[in-house]
């Protein structure tokens, strides 16, 4: 079951974050105190964006985090799907699929969500897959990054 995280969940909200980018490293390198800040963010004000953890039995076995945003194109909320990571203890289980479906459903988003959106790394080819059968289709445009 996806819920939000908890204060009590930052700690394993911070290793689930390491883990995945050891195992898929983004952009940047990783920096706990970022995922620290994110949190604390978040959670001071919810309309910049939530982060969801997978409740397991024995704790936090995946996180995720949501990030709303206007499209002016699309006429409503992009809810963007900025990280998600199932530990592999958890994985095979359906959490990822159960985690989209709850999001499509507005149930844990915003009411307002038109589309939702996501980036996954050319080489992760079995999240890929995953999106694809959920309806996710790659769009005509490129994303450009300028760091500031």
């Amino acid at each position: 079951m996806w819920r939000a995280a908890t204060r009590s969940d930052d700690a394993r909200v911070v290793e689930l974050y390491l883990a995945l980018n050891a195992e898929d490293p983004c952009t940047t390198p990783p920096d706990a105190e970022r995922m620290r800040r994110t949190l604390e963010q978040f959670r001071s004000d919810p309309a910049r964006g939530a982060c969801l953890v997978l409740d397991e039995a024995g704790g936090a076995g995946g996180y995720a985090l949501i990030v709303p945003y206007w499209s002016n194109e699309l006429g409503g909320n992009v809810t963007f799907l900025d990280e998600l990571y199932v530990s592999p203890a958890a994985r095979g289980r359906g959490r990822a699929s159960e985690l989209i479906a709850l999001l499509a459903s507005r149930a844990l988003g915003w009411p307002d969500t038109v589309a939702l959106q996501l980036e996954v790394s050319p080489s992760n080819a079995r999240a890929r897959d995953l999106y694809e059968r959920h309806g996710f289709a790659p769009i005509r445009n490129t994303t450009l990054r300028r760091t500031l």
